[in-house]
């Protein structure tokens, strides 16, 4: 995972919690973003991320080979 998505997933995850508990976001929906959020932060975190696994993706920029 590159750089530029650990930090997009991060202030991601930090406007949805901004959102829940300013009380923007409730209820189900509000469940939601805060999975969502710990997910993103957590794939962050640990610089991987399943879904990109399972369909090939990788945004970590390829390092010239000698």
């Amino acid at each position: 995972m590159g750089g530029a998505d650990k930090v997009i997933r991060l202030v991601v995850a930090a406007v949805l919690v901004g959102l829940y508990f300013s009380g923007t976001i409730i209820g189900t929906v509000g469940i939601i973003g805060l999975v969502v959020a710990a997910v993103f932060a957590l794939t962050s975190f640990v610089s991987i991320c399943p879904l990109y696994t399972l369909f090939g993706i990788s945004t970590c920029p390829r390092t010239a080979t000698k």
